[in-house]
């Protein structure tokens, strides 16, 4: 059978050598024997001393041409993984971990369950109270610190998953996160500064699989088809306190043959030594997890225990008889956190650089084989382009501007008459105002002079009655001194 890339490429790494101070000793006989040796100065005893070291520890074949030095005193570099664990404790560590499954799966309370904290809480809500109509990645920046180590975590959950009705393409947007996280990456190592080069491409992808018992959906094949090349993918079970002991087995088996069935890779555990593989074989038999959180403390068998109480008993969160959640905590933060970075890095980072690079190279491949010419001619013709290509840029700017100022003009047009269309509205506007004015004070003018008329012609009445008044009265005074 052939070896997958991540196995390849873990078996091609050296076997790390333990610090062994009694080997020094060892090491320095067996250089002066075979100074004797050369010299032909050997003593019969000194080989009877030597055979025994043979037989107790057989030192590693040395390579001709590079002959060891003998160390007359310790020297130190064997402090070198104090160094390195210094210089790691000092800087920190950093893990991106990505969650994906519907709403009501319990997402939340897992990622809080998991590391002791609520990086969901009442201001900040998980992602089934963030439902969106459209699915989105959104991330979620926490610094924990645990016995002086800190890590950087970095959650990103999909808010909106598999909750429309139409749910076509809703990986898309995954896909796209996770593309992005490996472009920003390769350009930050093409860069000529690369001493700041942060690592935001997810090393973990923890697909929440529904209890339904009746295997996977449709949209849980296309949605792993689709990343289990690009990110390491561990499914897990749900909620699984709703199903029986046997009920999960049986949906844990059928959820492997399908996984099994469309050829889905999921995250193989690495190859370890003897004492390990039987934990390794112990987590391998639990995949896929069935997991249960909780962010409440209860009350079992007298001690307080974090799980979920029912009316018929307590499902313990920490307690592998129950549920796999210990085991998932321990393989993704005690035993394999580094080993889910280095798979990334080493396999899918490097597939999808290889991919990218090797387009580039393509392209410049078959542009290159349009002929062989020297060197002097080929950077005439990249003169000779890059002329074409300044003055095809020197008529586009030259387009743009011309169209640029066309606009300027018809808009200084266009105000123009507009100016022009207000001005004539506004004298017309005021010659009637005008000829209003006009006709009132006609009109004012009349009525005066018919007021004028009438006030004379009144005038003249008054004083003919006063005058008719003034000859009665003369009158009468006439007939009374005739009387007397």
């Amino acid at each position: 059978m052939a070896l997958s890339k991540r196995d390849a490429f873990f078996k091609t790494e050296a076997p790390a050598t333990k610090f062994d101070p009694a080997a020094k000793d060892r090491e320095r006989v067996d250089i002066k024997l075979d100074r004797e040796k050369e010299n032909g100065t050997r003593e019969p005893h000194r080989e009877q001393q030597r055979e025994p070291h043979r037989d107790q520890q057989r030192e590693p074949p040395r390579e001709r041409g590079k002959p060891t030095k003998e160390l007359d005193g310790y020297v130190g570099f064997a402090n070198l993984p104090n160094q390195v664990y210094r210089k790691s404790v000092k800087r920190g560590f950093e893990f991106n971990l990505m969650v994906v499954g519907a709403s009501g799966l319990g997402k939340s309370t897992l990622i809080n369950s998991l590391f002791l904290t609520d990086l969901y809480s009442g201001d900040y809500p998980g992602p089934s109270h963030r439902i969106k109509k459209t699915v989105q990645v959104e991330t979620t920046q926490t610094l924990l610190k645990e016995g002086g180590v800190q890590l950087r975590l970095t959650v990103v959950d999909t808010p909106g998953f598999g909750d429309a009705v139409d749910n076509s393409n809703c990986w898309q947007p995954v896909t796209d996160y996770i593309g992005l996280k490996y472009e920003e990456y390769l350009n930050s190592e093409s860069r000529v500064n690369r001493r700041t080069m942060p690592d935001n491409r997810v090393h973990c992808c923890l697909y929440f699989i529904a209890p339904s018992g009746h295997g996977l959906k449709p949209l849980d094949v296309e949605f792993m088809k689709r990343l289990h090349d690009k990110v390491n993918i561990i499914p897990l079970v749900a909620k699984a306190d709703t199903m029986t002991p046997d009920e999960c087995r049986e949906f844990k088996k059928t959820i492997l043959n399908e996984i099994a069935q469309h050829k889905i890779k999921i995250y193989e555990f690495p190859d370890c030594d003897d004492e390990e593989d039987r934990v390794q074989k112990k987590l391998k038999d639990r995949v896929p997890l069935a997991v249960v959180g909780s962010n409440t403390m209860v009350e079992a068998g007298g001690k307080r225990v974090r799980g979920r109480l029912y009316p018929w008993g307590v499902v313990e969160v920490e307690n592998l008889e129950h549920n796999d959640f210990l085991a998932l905590r321990n393989m993704i933060i005690r035993t394999h956190m580094q080993d889910l970075k280095d798979v990334t890095n080493n396999v899918h980072y490097e597939n999808y650089r290889y991919n990218k690079l090797a387009a580039v190279t393509t392209d410049t491949k078959v542009k290159g084989t349009t002929g062989s010419k020297d060197p002097i001619s080929q950077m005439e013709e990249e003169k000779k382009e890059h002329i074409q290509k300044m003055k095809k840029m020197e008529a586009e700017m030259e387009q743009v501007f011309e169209m640029k100022v066309k606009e300027k003009k018809q808009k200084l047009k266009d105000s123009e008459a507009d100016l022009q269309r207000r001005a004539e509205q506004m004298r017309k506007s005021l010659e009637q105002q005008q000829k209003e004015l006009d006709e009132k004070r006609d009109k004012f003018e009349k009525e005066k002079l018919e007021w004028e008329e009438v006030q004379r012609q009144e005038e003249m009445r008054r004083r003919s009655l006063e005058n008719s008044k003034d000859t009665i009265d003369g009158k009468k005074k006439d007939k009374k001194k005739s009387l007397f």
